[in-house]
């Protein structure tokens, strides 16, 4: 398996190609197009999509008529035929074509010297600006026809999908400007019947707010139909004699743009991107709504003809011109992040107030340490009494000193709690724990230095056990703390420790966001300042469950020596649980994410300080850290408390997103890794 290499690893690259065009004029357009097929050739890519009509210009009117175009759009069809013999990358461009009485608007599909099929525009615009009926016949009942085009026979209809043989899951289907535009297009039906890559060839020319529409129906059509869509419209060189164009370039991935080019330019302009045909084919298998809508129409797509060809894709690394997003549950766009942030906020907090009032006026009974995760669930729980009308002394929070809690976490608790006016209290466990390890006959109960799970579980347990007892004893519920990333870790105490609660807000929330959303509620003064200066305090401190002590000269205990870094475990978290992706391929978007730390864009408000970047080594090594805990501690998540669902990605509610046995195995995901994943 060649784990560099993109085309390996679930990829296909695709461009979207716009240039200016010579008006009637198919062979300098033919030389055009060549020019460019061969840059794509250079760059990788498997499918390159030109503009609508670009061998002769959409706006030639009536000479679309003329025998002497139309004789000339042949011969500059048979120059690039002979041109892409030993170009690897499937060229679409649009001609007009001659088909029994009329002329048809075309995409033609070529690849390595031969002409793969004719794909006619099936529906015509004619009101407005367009007239496209005075000289074209419209596609849509050519269905299984066959075409004469240079010398070649080929397939003539809309009813085609190319399927590549040896780039699994690259199946193509073209369709022609109009055909997006109508209400059930061309491309819905092929992608029932299979079509991952849905191209449309457009020559649109530009009016104000027209390329919003375009963005959005692209968008549209890549969300509905599981896709990539790629579209390229014509531009410089068209007649402005009643028009203008802007050569717009777009390429969407299930609603997600992957490119756009420049609108306008000054010259041919290519928008190469890396499509995620393995995001695509997940899915699809996920949403079973997406085949029921292919029984439904079971007689319109048993209709389309498939055509083979085979890629030959480059070996090696060619690299990933696609966005990833170092983490995944966090935008780099700030507006995106004030927006998600703003949700994830407010649906913890409606959830948290939803809860107490069905039971009636509960309390709030919380564990706070001066840590991220109880810091926010203590300002949900805050706000959730705001927004209700109850005094905030209905939260009641405890600090409860273990035998390694550090003076300065603990005043984190002590301040933020007396900021924010809840009910406050210390409770020491030391001296229960202390009772508790010679009961058991602990060697810590006789005054040995011995710091095991046992140890650290005793404090961690005790917490909640008594949380528990006040929450009977004061008419209260117990407010999780734990978070997402903890719980796909395990990394948590099993039954009456932080796994359990009456109700637990941060359960969808992961490790990567908390901060976002701590420093969202700083910077939208959701509570009063002297509360946002100690949230920024607790902000700067290092993530650590303090459960051991720490002996002089030696580093404190640190939850992400044990579990890893939760930046790469938060993007393992969210490609295995919502992409379904191979360990291998985590890995492969990982090194790519995280391997340059200058490369990319960083989500605002991250510390310079704290940008890191991992090797290879790194990424194969907590990744199979990340599998082993995530396997061997689904019998935690099988016993959630209730919580809300916070993001699209997932959650680890048995009653949510994720089901799994608790004595799976992750065998084949380890084997994998062994096999597949290099360590430099």
């Amino acid at each position: 398996m060649d784990f560099y290499s993109a085309y390996a690893q679930g990829f296909a690259r695709v461009a979207a190609v716009t240039l200016p065009v010579h008006l009637a004029d198919p062979a300098a357009n033919a030389a055009a197009v060549i020019e460019q097929a061969r840059a794509c050739h250079d760059e990788h890519v498997a499918v390159a999509v030109f503009p609508e009509l670009c061998l002769t210009g959409y706006s030639v009117d009536d000479l679309f008529l003329q025998d002497a175009l139309l004789a000339s759009v042949e011969e500059a069809i048979a120059e690039i035929v002979a041109a892409s013999a030993d170009l690897m990358s499937v060229l679409v461009i649009g001609a007009p074509l001659v088909q029994g009485n009329r002329v048809h608007n075309c995409a033609v599909v070529v690849h390595r010297g031969t002409i793969l099929g004719v794909a006619p525009k099936s529906y015509l615009p004619n009101y407005r600006e367009f007239y496209e009926r005075r000289w074209f016949a419209p596609g849509d009942d050519r269905e299984l026809e066959w075409i004469t085009v240079a010398g070649h026979d080929v397939r003539f209809g809309p009813d085609l999908v190319f399927r590549c043989l040896d780039v699994p899951g690259l199946d193509l289907h073209v369709e022609v400007c109009e055909d997006m535009w109508v209400p059930v297009p061309p491309s819905a039906e092929a992608a029932l019947a299979g079509a991952t890559v849905l191209a449309n060839l457009s020559g649109s020319p530009i009016t104000v707010a027209r390329a919003e529409d375009r963005r959005l129906l692209v968008r549209s059509a890549s969300a509905r139909c599981s896709a990539a869509y790629v579209y390229a419209a014509a531009g410089q060189g068209e007649s402005t004699t009643d028009l203008s164009w802007d050569g717009q370039t777009l390429v969407y991935e299930c609603g997600d743009l992957l490119g756009e080019g420049e609108r306008f330019p000054d010259g041919p302009r290519r928008t190469v991107v890396d499509v995620d045909l393995d995001r695509l084919r997940q899915e699809r298998l996920r949403q079973g709504s997406f085949d029921d809508n292919r029984r439904t129409h079971l007689e319109r797509v048993q209709r389309f003809r498939t055509v083979e060809w085979e890629l030959e894709p480059p070996a090696g690394d060619i690299g990933l011109l696609r966005k990833v997003d170092r983490f995944p549950f966090v935008p780099d766009d700030p507006a995106r992040l004030e927006l998600d942030c703003y949700e994830a906020y407010n649906i913890q907090v409606s959830g948290l107030e939803q809860r107490l009032a069905s039971i009636g006026t509960p309390k709030a009974v919380i564990g706070v340490s001066g840590g991220l995760d109880s810091t926010h669930a203590l300002i949900v729980a805050c706000k959730a009494m705001d927004r209700v009308g109850r005094p905030r002394s209905d939260v009641l929070a405890f600090t409860m000193p273990g035998f390694a809690t550090g003076e300065a976490s603990k005043s984190y608790a002590t301040r933020l709690s007396r900021a924010l006016g809840v009910t406050f209290e210390e409770l020491d466990i030391r001296p229960a724990a202390e009772q508790m390890l010679r009961d058991m006959g602990h060697p810590f109960g006789r005054g040995e230095k011995v710091y095991d799970v046992t140890f650290e579980n005793v404090q961690a347990g005790l917490r909640y056990d008594y949380l528990f007892r006040l929450a009977n004893q004061r008419g209260g519920i117990v407010v999780g703390t734990g978070d997402l990333s903890e719980l796909a870790l395990g990394w948590c105490t099993y039954g009456v420790g932080d796994q359990m609660s009456h109700y637990t807000v941060n359960a969808g929330v992961p490790k990567t966001l908390v901060q976002h959303l701590i420093r969202w509620v700083i910077s939208h003064g959701e509570f009063e300042p002297e509360v946002g200066d100690v949230l920024g305090d607790i902000l700067r401190q290092e993530i650590t469950p303090e459960l051991i002590p720490t002996e002089e000269g030696a580093k404190p205990q640190a939850t992400e020596d044990s579990v890893g870094p939760y930046n790469l475990q938060d993007f393992t978290l969210a490609h295995l649980v919502r992409h379904g992706a191979r360990p291998r391929r985590i890995a492969f978007l990982a090194w790519h994410a995280w391997k340059d730390l200058d490369a990319g864009e960083w989500p605002p408000g991250f510390p310079d300080d704290a940008r890191v970047a991992y090797s290879l080594e790194d990424v194969r090594r907590w990744l199979e850290v990340f599998v082993k805990r995530f396997f061997g501690n689904q019998f935690k998540r099988s016993a959630l408390p209730n919580g809300p669902k916070v993001s699209a990605i997932g959650t680890m509610s048995p009653r949510g997103d994720w089901r799994m046995p608790s004595d799976a195995k992750g065998t084949a995901w380890l084997a994998e890794i062994e096999r597949d994943v290099p360590t430099s």
